[in-house]
Protein backbone atom coordinates (compact mmCIF):
# COMPACT_ATOMS: atom_id res chain seq x y z
CA UNK A 1 0.00 0.00 0.00
CA UNK A 2 1.30 2.93 -1.01
CA UNK A 3 1.57 5.97 2.02
CA UNK A 4 2.45 8.54 -0.64
CA UNK A 5 0.48 11.85 -0.05
CA UNK A 6 -0.72 14.77 -1.41
CA UNK A 7 -1.96 18.39 -0.54
CA UNK A 8 -5.84 18.22 0.34
CA UNK A 9 -6.27 21.83 0.69
CA UNK A 10 -5.25 24.96 -0.73
CA UNK A 11 -5.07 27.85 2.47
CA UNK A 12 -5.37 31.40 1.86
CA UNK A 13 -2.46 33.53 2.73
CA UNK A 14 -4.13 34.40 6.11
CA UNK A 15 -4.11 30.37 6.69
CA UNK A 16 -1.63 29.40 6.24
CA UNK A 17 -0.18 32.04 8.79
CA UNK A 18 -2.22 30.38 11.07
CA UNK A 19 -1.76 26.75 10.00
CA UNK A 20 2.36 27.69 9.22
CA UNK A 21 3.57 26.84 12.76
CA UNK A 22 1.19 23.75 13.24
CA UNK A 23 2.50 22.11 9.71
CA UNK A 24 5.08 19.36 11.76
CA UNK A 25 1.31 18.52 13.86
CA UNK A 26 -0.99 18.53 11.25
CA UNK A 27 0.76 16.50 8.38
CA UNK A 28 4.05 14.09 10.11
CA UNK A 29 4.34 12.37 13.71
CA UNK A 30 5.70 14.24 16.43
CA UNK A 31 6.89 12.71 19.68
CA UNK A 32 4.00 11.75 21.64
CA UNK A 33 5.04 12.52 25.11
CA UNK A 34 5.60 16.92 25.27
CA UNK A 35 5.30 17.01 28.87
CA UNK A 36 4.12 20.59 29.73
CA UNK A 37 5.51 22.02 32.94
CA UNK A 38 3.33 24.43 35.15
CA UNK A 39 4.91 26.67 37.63
CA UNK A 40 6.46 25.88 40.95
CA UNK A 41 3.74 25.33 43.37
CA UNK A 42 2.70 28.20 45.40
CA UNK A 43 4.04 28.25 49.23
CA UNK A 44 1.32 26.40 51.51
CA UNK A 45 -0.03 29.60 53.33
CA UNK A 46 -0.87 31.01 49.66
CA UNK A 47 -2.28 27.62 48.85
CA UNK A 48 -4.02 27.86 51.81
CA UNK A 49 -5.37 31.13 51.03
CA UNK A 50 -6.30 30.89 47.46
CA UNK A 51 -9.56 28.55 47.97
CA UNK A 52 -12.17 29.71 50.47
CA UNK A 53 -13.25 27.05 53.11
CA UNK A 54 -11.48 24.79 56.02
CA UNK A 55 -8.94 22.05 55.22
CA UNK A 56 -10.17 18.98 55.36
CA UNK A 57 -7.66 15.97 56.09
CA UNK A 58 -8.55 12.58 55.10
CA UNK A 59 -12.23 12.87 53.92
CA UNK A 60 -14.70 10.04 53.78
CA UNK A 61 -17.28 10.44 51.38
CA UNK A 62 -20.71 8.25 50.13
CA UNK A 63 -20.32 9.64 46.92
CA UNK A 64 -18.92 6.84 44.22
CA UNK A 65 -19.03 6.57 40.62
CA UNK A 66 -22.58 4.64 40.16
CA UNK A 67 -25.00 3.29 36.96
CA UNK A 68 -26.93 6.17 36.26
CA UNK A 69 -30.36 4.68 35.21
CA UNK A 70 -31.17 6.71 32.65
CA UNK A 71 -28.31 5.87 31.16
CA UNK A 72 -28.27 2.14 31.91
CA UNK A 73 -31.90 2.65 30.19
CA UNK A 74 -30.47 3.20 27.33
CA UNK A 75 -27.60 0.76 27.48
CA UNK A 76 -30.05 -1.91 27.15
CA UNK A 77 -31.98 -0.17 24.50
CA UNK A 78 -29.01 -1.01 21.91
CA UNK A 79 -30.71 -3.24 19.26
CA UNK A 80 -28.91 -5.62 17.68
CA UNK A 81 -31.70 -6.03 14.96
CA UNK A 82 -30.79 -1.87 14.19
CA UNK A 83 -27.55 -2.75 13.99
CA UNK A 84 -28.01 -5.82 12.14
CA UNK A 85 -30.39 -3.98 9.13
CA UNK A 86 -27.57 -1.23 9.07
CA UNK A 87 -24.71 -3.62 8.42
CA UNK A 88 -27.24 -5.15 5.45
CA UNK A 89 -27.93 -2.06 3.84
CA UNK A 90 -24.18 -0.56 3.90
CA UNK A 91 -22.79 -4.08 2.35
CA UNK A 92 -26.17 -3.97 -0.20
CA UNK A 93 -23.82 -1.02 -1.93
CA UNK A 94 -21.33 -3.43 -3.24
CA UNK A 95 -18.63 -0.82 -2.73
CA UNK A 96 -17.75 2.18 -0.91
CA UNK A 97 -14.80 2.83 -2.69
CA UNK A 98 -13.31 6.40 -2.48
CA UNK A 99 -13.19 6.60 -5.89
CA UNK A 100 -16.59 4.21 -6.84
CA UNK A 101 -19.58 5.66 -9.06
CA UNK A 102 -21.68 8.62 -7.13
CA UNK A 103 -24.57 8.88 -9.80
CA UNK A 104 -26.04 5.84 -9.24
CA UNK A 105 -29.20 5.50 -6.57
CA UNK A 106 -28.39 2.13 -5.03
CA UNK A 107 -24.25 1.60 -6.20
CA UNK A 108 -21.22 3.04 -4.85
CA UNK A 109 -19.85 5.40 -2.57
CA UNK A 110 -22.54 8.04 -3.22
CA UNK A 111 -25.42 6.02 -2.93
CA UNK A 112 -23.79 5.18 0.65
CA UNK A 113 -23.56 8.77 1.97
CA UNK A 114 -26.54 9.58 1.33
CA UNK A 115 -27.86 6.62 2.93
CA UNK A 116 -26.16 6.89 5.92
CA UNK A 117 -26.62 11.42 5.69
CA UNK A 118 -30.41 10.01 5.41
CA UNK A 119 -30.64 7.87 8.54
CA UNK A 120 -28.47 10.68 10.57
CA UNK A 121 -31.62 12.77 9.76
CA UNK A 122 -34.16 10.47 10.27
CA UNK A 123 -33.00 9.33 13.79
CA UNK A 124 -32.70 13.08 14.97
CA UNK A 125 -36.16 13.58 13.61
CA UNK A 126 -37.42 11.26 15.93
CA UNK A 127 -35.70 13.03 18.72
CA UNK A 128 -36.96 16.92 18.06
CA UNK A 129 -34.30 17.75 15.10
CA UNK A 130 -31.31 17.60 17.94
CA UNK A 131 -28.86 16.72 15.09
CA UNK A 132 -27.77 18.98 13.16
CA UNK A 133 -26.77 16.59 9.59
CA UNK A 134 -23.92 18.09 7.31
CA UNK A 135 -21.44 17.47 4.70
CA UNK A 136 -18.08 18.16 4.82
CA UNK A 137 -16.04 18.08 1.52
CA UNK A 138 -12.82 17.65 0.91
CA UNK A 139 -10.74 16.85 -2.36
CA UNK A 140 -8.83 13.32 -2.47
CA UNK A 141 -5.42 13.23 -4.98
CA UNK A 142 -4.13 10.10 -4.75
CA UNK A 143 -1.47 8.39 -7.01
CA UNK A 144 -3.02 10.31 -10.08
CA UNK A 145 -6.80 9.37 -9.34
CA UNK A 146 -9.44 12.53 -8.11
CA UNK A 147 -12.47 12.17 -6.80
CA UNK A 148 -14.65 15.12 -4.24
CA UNK A 149 -15.10 13.39 -0.65
CA UNK A 150 -17.83 13.57 1.80
CA UNK A 151 -17.34 13.08 5.76
CA UNK A 152 -20.69 13.22 7.08
CA UNK A 153 -21.17 14.97 10.65
CA UNK A 154 -23.95 14.38 12.65
CA UNK A 155 -23.54 16.96 15.70
CA UNK A 156 -25.22 16.89 18.81
CA UNK A 157 -25.18 20.30 20.52
CA UNK A 158 -24.54 20.34 24.43
CA UNK A 159 -26.42 22.52 26.66
CA UNK A 160 -22.99 23.65 28.24
CA UNK A 161 -22.29 26.31 25.85
CA UNK A 162 -18.48 25.93 25.89
CA UNK A 163 -16.29 24.32 22.59
CA UNK A 164 -15.53 21.39 24.34
CA UNK A 165 -16.58 18.45 21.98
CA UNK A 166 -16.24 14.27 21.93
CA UNK A 167 -16.26 12.61 18.94
CA UNK A 168 -17.07 9.14 17.65
CA UNK A 169 -16.09 8.50 14.91
CA UNK A 170 -15.78 5.40 12.06
CA UNK A 171 -14.96 5.52 8.10
CA UNK A 172 -17.97 4.31 6.01
CA UNK A 173 -15.61 3.72 2.46
CA UNK A 174 -14.25 0.63 1.78
CA UNK A 175 -11.68 -1.13 -0.56
CA UNK A 176 -10.60 -4.12 -2.17
CA UNK A 177 -6.97 -5.37 -2.82
CA UNK A 178 -6.17 -2.63 -4.79
CA UNK A 179 -6.97 0.67 -3.37
CA UNK A 180 -7.89 2.54 -5.81
CA UNK A 181 -10.31 -0.13 -7.76
CA UNK A 182 -13.58 1.81 -7.71
CA UNK A 183 -15.28 -1.21 -9.76
CA UNK A 184 -14.61 -4.24 -8.09
CA UNK A 185 -16.94 -5.53 -4.84
CA UNK A 186 -16.12 -4.25 -1.54
CA UNK A 187 -18.61 -5.09 0.55
CA UNK A 188 -16.69 -3.86 4.02
CA UNK A 189 -19.60 -5.43 6.05
CA UNK A 190 -17.23 -5.26 9.29
CA UNK A 191 -14.62 -3.25 7.95
CA UNK A 192 -16.21 -0.68 8.52
CA UNK A 193 -19.71 -1.06 8.54
CA UNK A 194 -20.37 -2.23 11.75
CA UNK A 195 -18.36 1.23 13.33
CA UNK A 196 -21.12 2.98 11.34
CA UNK A 197 -23.94 0.84 12.52
CA UNK A 198 -22.56 1.62 15.92
CA UNK A 199 -22.33 5.27 15.01
CA UNK A 200 -26.17 4.98 13.75
CA UNK A 201 -27.71 3.28 17.08
CA UNK A 202 -25.49 5.53 19.37
CA UNK A 203 -26.88 8.87 17.49
CA UNK A 204 -29.83 6.92 17.78
CA UNK A 205 -30.49 6.90 20.73
CA UNK A 206 -28.17 9.75 22.71
CA UNK A 207 -30.12 11.99 20.54
CA UNK A 208 -33.57 11.18 22.60
CA UNK A 209 -31.45 12.88 25.93
CA UNK A 210 -30.12 16.83 25.97
CA UNK A 211 -26.33 16.46 27.12
CA UNK A 212 -23.61 19.00 28.81
CA UNK A 213 -21.24 17.96 26.08
CA UNK A 214 -21.60 18.44 22.61
CA UNK A 215 -20.95 15.12 20.66
CA UNK A 216 -20.25 14.82 17.28
CA UNK A 217 -20.76 11.56 15.14
CA UNK A 218 -18.51 11.45 12.19
CA UNK A 219 -18.89 8.86 9.33
CA UNK A 220 -15.31 9.54 7.69
CA UNK A 221 -14.04 8.97 4.13
CA UNK A 222 -10.88 8.19 2.48
CA UNK A 223 -9.65 5.99 5.40
CA UNK A 224 -8.30 3.23 3.08
CA UNK A 225 -5.91 5.77 0.73
CA UNK A 226 -4.39 7.32 4.38
CA UNK A 227 -6.59 8.71 7.18
CA UNK A 228 -7.56 11.72 5.25
CA UNK A 229 -10.93 12.47 6.03
CA UNK A 230 -9.86 12.79 9.48
CA UNK A 231 -7.19 14.72 8.55
CA UNK A 232 -10.04 16.82 6.97
CA UNK A 233 -11.98 16.99 10.21
CA UNK A 234 -9.17 17.69 12.59
CA UNK A 235 -7.83 20.86 10.77
CA UNK A 236 -11.55 21.60 10.85
CA UNK A 237 -11.82 21.50 14.88
CA UNK A 238 -8.36 23.36 14.40
CA UNK A 239 -10.11 26.24 12.58
CA UNK A 240 -13.64 26.69 14.50
CA UNK A 241 -11.04 26.57 18.03
CA UNK A 242 -13.01 23.66 19.44
CA UNK A 243 -11.58 21.94 22.46
CA UNK A 244 -11.33 17.56 21.73
CA UNK A 245 -12.07 16.09 25.23
CA UNK A 246 -11.88 12.82 23.01
CA UNK A 247 -11.94 11.46 19.69
CA UNK A 248 -13.14 7.77 19.60
CA UNK A 249 -12.64 5.74 16.72
CA UNK A 250 -14.60 2.30 15.86
CA UNK A 251 -13.14 0.52 13.34
CA UNK A 252 -13.38 -3.05 12.49
CA UNK A 253 -15.90 -4.01 15.76
CA UNK A 254 -18.08 -6.74 14.25
CA UNK A 255 -16.60 -9.50 16.16
CA UNK A 256 -17.00 -13.17 15.04
CA UNK A 257 -18.65 -16.40 17.23
CA UNK A 258 -15.32 -17.29 17.52
CA UNK A 259 -13.29 -14.81 19.13
CA UNK A 260 -13.42 -13.68 22.72
CA UNK A 261 -15.85 -11.92 24.23
CA UNK A 262 -13.22 -8.82 25.04
CA UNK A 263 -12.31 -5.68 22.70
CA UNK A 264 -9.13 -3.97 21.78
CA UNK A 265 -8.45 -0.39 22.84
CA UNK A 266 -5.32 1.22 21.30
CA UNK A 267 -3.56 4.24 22.81
CA UNK A 268 -0.20 5.36 22.36
CA UNK A 269 2.26 6.43 25.36
CA UNK A 270 -0.14 4.83 27.80
CA UNK A 271 1.36 6.07 31.43
CA UNK A 272 1.82 9.51 29.88
CA UNK A 273 -0.56 11.16 27.26
CA UNK A 274 -3.81 12.61 26.89
CA UNK A 275 -5.55 9.57 24.95
CA UNK A 276 -3.87 7.26 28.08
CA UNK A 277 -6.12 8.95 30.22
CA UNK A 278 -9.12 8.15 28.00
CA UNK A 279 -8.20 5.30 27.74
CA UNK A 280 -8.38 4.66 31.63
CA UNK A 281 -11.64 6.27 31.60
CA UNK A 282 -13.02 3.95 28.96
CA UNK A 283 -11.74 0.95 31.02
CA UNK A 284 -13.10 1.80 34.03
CA UNK A 285 -16.44 2.50 32.70
CA UNK A 286 -16.75 -0.21 30.50
CA UNK A 287 -16.03 -2.37 33.72
CA UNK A 288 -18.62 -0.58 35.62
CA UNK A 289 -21.56 -0.73 33.01
CA UNK A 290 -20.82 -3.86 30.74
CA UNK A 291 -18.58 -6.22 33.22
CA UNK A 292 -18.88 -9.00 30.99
CA UNK A 293 -16.92 -7.54 28.03
CA UNK A 294 -13.38 -6.39 29.26
CA UNK A 295 -11.08 -4.10 27.41
CA UNK A 296 -7.64 -5.31 26.66
CA UNK A 297 -5.68 -1.76 26.57
CA UNK A 298 -2.64 -1.43 24.12
CA UNK A 299 0.34 0.80 24.52
CA UNK A 300 0.71 1.83 20.92
CA UNK A 301 -0.96 4.23 17.78
CA UNK A 302 -2.12 1.09 16.24
CA UNK A 303 -1.89 -2.55 15.00
CA UNK A 304 1.98 -3.10 13.91
CA UNK A 305 1.73 -1.35 9.95
CA UNK A 306 -1.55 -0.43 10.57
CA UNK A 307 -3.49 2.76 10.77
CA UNK A 308 -6.41 3.83 11.83
CA UNK A 309 -8.05 7.85 11.50
CA UNK A 310 -7.51 8.16 15.41
CA UNK A 311 -3.97 8.93 14.39
CA UNK A 312 -4.81 12.08 12.72
CA UNK A 313 -6.06 14.17 16.08
CA UNK A 314 -3.15 12.29 17.55
CA UNK A 315 -0.46 13.63 15.76
CA UNK A 316 -2.22 16.82 16.06
CA UNK A 317 -2.11 16.81 20.16
CA UNK A 318 -5.77 15.76 20.10
CA UNK A 319 -6.61 12.63 22.86
CA UNK A 320 -7.95 9.86 20.61
CA UNK A 321 -8.01 5.97 20.81
CA UNK A 322 -9.05 3.56 18.96
CA UNK A 323 -11.19 0.19 19.57
CA UNK A 324 -10.32 -2.97 17.28
CA UNK A 325 -12.34 -6.74 17.93
CA UNK A 326 -10.33 -8.76 20.24
CA UNK A 327 -8.95 -10.81 16.97
CA UNK A 328 -9.14 -9.71 13.69
CA UNK A 329 -9.01 -12.65 10.67
CA UNK A 330 -5.96 -11.51 7.69
CA UNK A 331 -8.12 -13.04 5.39
CA UNK A 332 -11.08 -10.83 5.56
CA UNK A 333 -9.24 -7.94 5.13
CA UNK A 334 -10.33 -6.07 2.12
CA UNK A 335 -12.00 -8.95 0.73
CA UNK A 336 -15.08 -9.91 -0.94
CA UNK A 337 -15.74 -12.18 1.54
CA UNK A 338 -16.11 -9.47 4.75
CA UNK A 339 -19.76 -9.70 4.51
CA UNK A 340 -22.35 -9.49 7.38
CA UNK A 341 -23.11 -13.14 7.04
CA UNK A 342 -19.72 -13.77 9.59
CA UNK A 343 -20.06 -10.80 11.85
CA UNK A 344 -20.99 -11.39 15.17
CA UNK A 345 -23.72 -9.45 16.14
CA UNK A 346 -24.38 -10.38 20.34
CA UNK A 347 -20.61 -8.97 20.00
CA UNK A 348 -21.68 -5.44 18.03
CA UNK A 349 -24.09 -5.13 20.33
CA UNK A 350 -21.77 -5.25 23.29
CA UNK A 351 -19.27 -2.83 21.66
CA UNK A 352 -22.08 -0.72 21.21
CA UNK A 353 -23.10 -0.52 24.48
CA UNK A 354 -20.11 0.37 25.53
CA UNK A 355 -19.68 3.21 23.51
CA UNK A 356 -23.38 4.55 24.63
CA UNK A 357 -22.33 3.82 28.06
CA UNK A 358 -18.79 5.84 28.09
CA UNK A 359 -20.31 8.86 25.70
CA UNK A 360 -23.05 9.19 27.91
CA UNK A 361 -21.06 9.86 31.00
CA UNK A 362 -18.62 11.81 29.26
CA UNK A 363 -20.96 13.69 28.11
CA UNK A 364 -23.52 13.93 30.89
CA UNK A 365 -21.60 14.23 33.71
CA UNK A 366 -20.66 17.68 35.53
CA UNK A 367 -17.77 19.41 33.41
CA UNK A 368 -14.60 17.76 33.23
CA UNK A 369 -12.20 19.52 35.96
CA UNK A 370 -9.40 21.57 35.44
CA UNK A 371 -5.76 20.46 37.24
CA UNK A 372 -5.85 20.99 40.96
CA UNK A 373 -2.81 22.74 42.59
CA UNK A 374 -0.93 20.28 45.02
CA UNK A 375 1.12 21.16 47.60
CA UNK A 376 3.81 18.98 49.28
CA UNK A 377 2.89 19.33 53.31
CA UNK A 378 5.86 19.21 55.51
CA UNK A 379 4.50 15.53 56.69
CA UNK A 380 6.27 12.79 54.04
CA UNK A 381 3.54 11.53 52.03
CA UNK A 382 1.23 13.61 52.60
CA UNK A 383 -0.35 16.07 49.99
CA UNK A 384 -2.54 19.45 50.09
CA UNK A 385 -5.23 19.47 46.74
CA UNK A 386 -6.88 22.98 46.30
CA UNK A 387 -9.45 23.55 43.33
CA UNK A 388 -12.32 25.69 42.51
CA UNK A 389 -15.79 23.27 42.93
CA UNK A 390 -18.23 22.86 41.07
CA UNK A 391 -22.14 23.24 41.46
CA UNK A 392 -23.31 20.49 39.66
CA UNK A 393 -20.83 18.08 41.73
CA UNK A 394 -22.03 16.11 44.04
CA UNK A 395 -18.24 14.66 45.29
CA UNK A 396 -15.28 14.16 43.32
CA UNK A 397 -12.96 10.84 42.69
CA UNK A 398 -9.48 12.02 43.15
CA UNK A 399 -6.18 9.37 41.43
CA UNK A 400 -3.23 8.89 43.02
CA UNK A 401 -1.78 7.00 39.97
CA UNK A 402 2.38 5.92 40.07
CA UNK A 403 3.37 6.86 36.40
CA UNK A 404 4.78 3.53 35.55
CA UNK A 405 1.33 1.78 36.40
CA UNK A 406 -1.24 2.11 33.28
CA UNK A 407 -4.40 1.60 35.43
CA UNK A 408 -6.29 3.67 37.78
CA UNK A 409 -4.97 3.09 41.75
CA UNK A 410 -8.45 2.65 44.27
CA UNK A 411 -9.49 5.74 43.96
CA UNK A 412 -10.23 8.48 47.02
CA UNK A 413 -13.26 10.20 47.76
CA UNK A 414 -14.28 13.54 48.83
CA UNK A 415 -18.18 15.23 49.14
CA UNK A 416 -18.90 18.42 47.73
CA UNK A 417 -19.11 20.03 51.29
CA UNK A 418 -15.57 18.95 51.71
CA UNK A 419 -14.42 19.31 48.34
CA UNK A 420 -12.17 22.35 47.28
CA UNK A 421 -9.06 22.24 49.60
CA UNK A 422 -8.12 18.87 51.40
CA UNK A 423 -4.95 17.09 52.60
CA UNK A 424 -4.77 13.43 51.86
CA UNK A 425 -1.96 11.11 53.61
CA UNK A 426 -0.56 8.30 53.61
CA UNK A 427 1.41 8.01 50.53
CA UNK A 428 5.18 6.75 49.60
CA UNK A 429 7.21 9.79 50.00
CA UNK A 430 9.48 7.81 47.30
CA UNK A 431 7.36 7.88 44.91
CA UNK A 432 5.95 9.93 41.55
CA UNK A 433 2.22 9.92 41.15
CA UNK A 434 0.09 11.08 38.42
CA UNK A 435 -2.81 12.96 40.27
CA UNK A 436 -6.08 13.94 38.88
CA UNK A 437 -9.40 14.90 39.82
CA UNK A 438 -13.24 13.79 38.55
CA UNK A 439 -16.34 15.39 39.25
CA UNK A 440 -19.27 12.44 39.94
CA UNK A 441 -23.27 13.82 39.64
CA UNK A 442 -25.71 13.23 41.99
CA UNK A 443 -26.90 10.22 40.02
CA UNK A 444 -23.28 8.27 39.74
CA UNK A 445 -22.25 10.07 36.46
CA UNK A 446 -18.36 10.11 36.41
CA UNK A 447 -16.77 13.21 34.23
CA UNK A 448 -13.33 12.27 32.86
CA UNK A 449 -10.65 13.13 34.94
CA UNK A 450 -8.68 16.37 34.76
CA UNK A 451 -5.21 16.57 33.11
CA UNK A 452 -2.72 14.82 35.18
CA UNK A 453 -0.47 16.59 37.50
CA UNK A 454 3.02 14.50 38.02
CA UNK A 455 4.04 15.22 41.71
CA UNK A 456 7.57 13.31 42.64
CA UNK A 457 9.46 13.66 45.69
CA UNK A 458 11.04 17.15 44.87
CA UNK A 459 7.71 18.35 44.46
CA UNK A 460 8.53 18.86 40.96
CA UNK A 461 5.15 19.46 38.97
CA UNK A 462 4.16 18.78 35.43
CA UNK A 463 0.99 18.31 33.33
CA UNK A 464 0.07 15.48 30.54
Amino acid sequence: MSKRRKPLLKFSPILLMIFGTLGCVLFSPPSLVIPTPIPTAPPLEEALLSVPGEVVTDPISDIVPDIDPDIETLVNAVSQQQLTAYVQQLESFGTRNAFSVIDQPAYGIGAAREWIFGEFIRVGQSSNGRLDVRYEEFPLNYNGFTADQRNIIAELPGTSGSNDVIIVMAHYDTRPGDVTDGFSRAPGANDNGSGVALLLETARLLSARTWNTTIIFAALAAEEQGTYGSKNLVQRMLQQGRNVQAAINYDTVGGRIDIPRSIRLFAPNLNQSPSGEVARYYSYMASLYVPTFPITVIDALDRENRWGDQREFIYAGMPAVRLTESIEDPDLVNSSRDTWSVIDFNYLQSVTRLNVAIIANMAGAPARSAPPTIVNMANPGSFLLTWPVDPEAAGYAISFRPVESPSYPIFRFVNRNDAGKIVLTGYDATRTYAISIAPIGPTGRMSMFSPEVVVGPANEQQTN
